[in-house]
């Protein structure tokens, strides 16, 4: 399946996301490919063939969201300098979300600003990282705390690229499919319960759909002023457990299962959502090997660790819960109490 999808913003930095419909491309400019071991030993040579320019670099950075950090993006800045590169020169992403938040990160600073491209290659970044402009950085302190709303030039969403992606990782990007489905998109969640993602048909759509859903949203809210927001449907608890397991332990589509799970669960306490309901969005992500349980050894901690996320805003906690599927709900008025009563119910047992 070939699709396009139009980007509008505000600002009117508008540009296209190609669904396999990836035709090679000249660029009479200096290009940086940024992209990581893994990723350039499976796929770079395909890539080359699609990108032909001027001067042609390729800058890798090591594997994992443990690199997504200041001495990553010194490191490529470097190169850049070194390659004498300046306003008019591009970067290109090629990897998945670690590759494309750092690189658009780098992009938005290298000389106040230069043009970027994103070739999201795992089913994570493709969904969800690539779209929408976020770019960032982590630190001691939490996740994407350093960063910059950038949007990129052009998106090339290629489905051949995940044909060596892990079953993890696979299942991590469709935790990002049922989080958009389960806030906006009760027909969407329907057909990912009925659906086959090995399925070439199945998982374009579902691809398209879940870009189609982030691009309207985005479109609507660039800065996550309101309804963009709601796209952190699990990410409150998700970034949480992620931290306190040094971004080591899950993928960071398994961390947002989980915290879809315990969003879930205190929207069934405020009776925002069926039990059932809840039942039905677990055992989705189940079918796809999801985790959806945590372990938490100390709820107090875990609570605190709230307000170190970059969402918390006047010392307020802001959870985006599901009401009922295809809505949503953003409620800032749970107290300390319940949610640490809640958190005491997570024990790891699944």
């Amino acid at each position: 399946m070939q699709k396009r999808i139009q980007f509008e913003n505000q600002k009117k930095r508008d540009y296209t996301i190609y669904i396999d419909e990836f035709s090679p491309l000249y660029f009479d400019r200096k290009v940086a490919i940024i992209t990581n071991p893994k990723v350039s030993g499976l796929h770079l040579e395909r890539l080359l063939q699609k990108i032909t320019a001027k001067e042609r670099y390729i800058i890798t950075v090591a594997d994992g969201e443990n690199y997504k950090n200041q001495q990553s993006v010194d490191f490529i800045l470097e190169n850049l300098f070194n390659h004498r590169f300046d306003r008019a020169s591009l970067l290109i992403a090629f990897g998945g979300g670690v590759i494309g938040d750092m690189t658009g990160y780098v992009a938005s600073i290298f000389q106040r600003g230069i043009a970027f491209m994103q070739v999201p290659t795992t089913l994570l970044s493709q969904v969800d990282a690539s779209v929408g402009g976020k770019t960032g950085i982590n630190n001691r302190f939490g996740k994407n705390l350093i960063g910059a709303f950038y949007q990129p030039d052009a998106v090339y969403i290629e489905t051949d690229f995940l044909k060596t992606l892990p079953r993890r990782e696979f299942g991590a990007g469709v935790a990002e499919m049922i989080k958009m489905a389960v806030t906006f998109d009760a027909d969407f969640f329907h057909f990912l319960e009925t659906a086959d993602l090995n399925r070439k048909e199945d998982l374009s759509h579902a691809i398209a759909k879940s870009v189609e859903t982030k691009a309207r949203v985005v479109s609507e809210d660039e800065k996550e002023k309101g309804i963009r927001a709601v796209l952190n449907y699990g990410h409150t608890f998700a970034h949480v457990i992620e931290n306190i397991t040094g971004y080591s332990r899950y993928l960071h589509g398994e961390a947002v299962a989980i915290g879809m799970v315990m969003a879930n669960a205190l929207a069934v306490q405020l009776g925002l959502l069926d039990p059932e309901d809840a039942e039905r969005i677990k055992a989705l992500l189940q079918k796809y090997g999801l985790p959806v349980n945590f372990q938490v050894k100390d709820p107090d901690a875990f609570y605190d660790a709230f307000f170190l996320d970059k969402k918390t805003h006047n010392s307020t906690l802001k959870f985006i819960l599901p009401k009922g599927i295809g809505g949503y709900e953003i409620v800032t008025t749970v107290e300390r109490e319940r949610v640490v009563a809640l958190l005491r119910e997570f024990d790891g047992d699944v």
